[in-house]
């Protein structure tokens, strides 16, 4: 099923005092960046219909992207954050809740859902962000890069089903921060729907090596 929405960013100026991001305690405007990932490509409808139920778990990452704070390396041993700007949530929020909600919209499989939620995941995916960063590798202008290893985990048997790591970088119109951000929407939303497709695919797979049709643990 492929769902038709607008991808944009919202933009919400507010009022921060003393934030560390910003260097330095006086209130100061900054800009929040939230990057929408809904729309499914044509790819989805190669995504098998699956009948059981999968859990995402909270994305590991390291404490620089385990926070609002937008990273950018001007230079391969640096890593530094841009002023006057943060995502809505931190990227590990950002990458769960993307690949939530395209699996969703795809309507693929009965259940999906974060497994804070208590939902009964027969397969359970965890992720692990290893870059999620404006990188200008030696380049006029930056490239959003995120890198992601994915493990899919059989609840019952706690069997690794299969371990794989997605990346994509995506070159930025140009060094402003509102051009980058749209380098990093299409980056979180094409390495979203190659999560979900592998997800769906591999705990398919696995299921169907089974030796009955029973999937619950």
């Amino acid at each position: 099923m492929k769902i038709q929405q607008t991808l944009s960013a919202l933009c919400l100026p507010i009022l921060l005092a003393g934030c560390a991001l910003l260097g330095g305690g006086k209130p100061r405007h900054i800009t929040v960046y939230t990057p929408l990932t809904t729309q499914l490509d044509s790819s989805s409808a190669q995504w098998p219909q699956v009948d059981w139920q999968l859990g995402i778990a909270k994305p590991a990452a390291e404490r620089m992207l385990d926070s609002p704070r937008i990273a950018v390396r001007p230079q391969a041993q640096q890593l530094q954050v841009y002023r006057g700007a943060t995502w809505s949530m931190p990227a590990t929020d950002l990458l769960e809740t993307s690949v939530l909600r395209v699996l969703e919209d795809s309507g693929k499989a009965p259940g999906v859902a974060r497994l804070s939620s208590g939902l009964r995941a027969d397969y359970r995916l965890l992720l692990d962000i290893r870059r999620f960063e404006a990188d200008y590798a030696g380049h006029a202008t930056p490239q959003a890069t995120i890198v992601v290893n994915a493990k899919l985990l059989h609840s019952a048997s706690q069997r690794l089903v299969g371990s794989h790591t997605f990346s994509q970088a995506v070159p930025a119109a140009g060094t402003a921060i509102e051009q980058v951000v749209p380098a990093f929407e299409q980056a979180l939303g094409r390495i979203s729907q190659q999560i979900a497709g592998w997800s769906l695919q591999q705990g398919q797979q696995h299921a169907g090596s089974l030796p009955d049709s029973t999937h619950q643990q």
